[in-house]
């Protein structure tokens, strides 16, 4: 993972002061010229969609399925290259244009982003796992479930999130169903990616979209913290649990609606992630 920080100080010349034609060595073209170049919007545009692509095609490398197991070492290798690569890639542009460096930090911010959550993800998945296949403890989730006040979870909810009671209540249903017949995480969450499939689907080919995702996301969110809270309320013995599981599938729902939005984007899903740290802005050539 360090070599990434030598290659990048290499080809942005932070080791070089040469300001002639070429590094006779190497016969590189000079920082003086790379940096004229890196001034050209087209080139900056050019090198957004590039590195959008490229960091991508990574985050499959590192992690092509959030949810099996990954070795611990290369999880905590990971997170430490996360977690370094915006002081790296500062360090080694010293010197570029400004408008290039905004570009070129802003992708690798959302590469980094995307790696931390995902490993994150990957961790409450394994963690999960033991609870989902754990027989009593999953009696103990059914029979506090059992017990909340469904009613007024819907009515705040409804009030709230303009949620449907039907729906809600077809949601719970499903829910306890699946935990009953005490199904895999794998069954988790192809019951979980339906569930996102049904609630967008109404608005798949419509510039509303991306907005819909959100705040079925935003709906998500607040449902789940309501059941959460009438467990807390209730001393619930199983609260342990339903909080790793609320935590995982909260992360696992975001990554789908992430993935969703950049399929009906025609986006990379990286490129959704930057959207949200560059001020909301749109990059329809992403």
């Amino acid at each position: 993972f360090t070599t990434v920080e030598s290659l990048w100080r290499e080809f942005w010349r932070s080791q070089y002061n040469n300001n002639g034609d070429e590094c006779e060595e190497e016969k590189y073209l000079s920082k003086s010229k790379l940096f004229s170049l890196c001034s050209l919007e087209p080139v900056q545009d050019f090198m957004k969609h590039v590195d959008l692509l490229f960091y991508q095609n990574l985050i499959q490398v590192l992690v092509p399925d959030v949810l099996k197991p990954i070795p611990a070492t290369l999880t905590q290798s990971i997170r430490n290259f996360a977690k370094n690569l915006e002081n790296w890639l500062t360090h080694a542009m010293s010197g570029a244009p400004s408008a290039m460096l905004s570009v070129k930090l802003s992708a690798v911010s959302a590469f980094s982003s995307s790696l931390r959550r995902y490993t994150s993800l990957n961790h409450l998945a394994q963690a999960a796992r033991a609870v989902l296949h754990n027989t009593t403890q999953i009696s103990q989730m059914l029979a506090d479930l059992n017990r909340v006040d469904f009613n007024s979870v819907r009515e705040q909810a409804s009030w709230v999130c303009q949620c449907e009671n039907d729906i809600l209540g077809r949601f719970e249903s499903d829910f306890k169903l699946t935990l009953q017949q005490q199904n895999s995480l794998e069954q988790w969450a192809s019951w979980l990616k339906a569930v996102v499939k049904k609630a967008l689907k109404p608005y798949e080919g419509k510039p509303t979209f991306s907005k819909a995702a959100r705040q079925f996301l935003l709906k998500w969110s607040f449902y789940s913290s309501m059941v959460i809270r009438d467990l807390t309320l209730r001393s619930a013995a199983s609260f342990g649990s339903f909080h790793l599981i609320r935590l995982l599938y909260d992360e696992y729902m975001f990554y789908l609606i992430e993935h969703q939005v950049a399929e009906a984007t025609g986006c990379v899903p990286i490129a959704v992630i930057l959207e949200g740290i560059v001020s909301n802005l749109e990059y329809p050539e992403c």
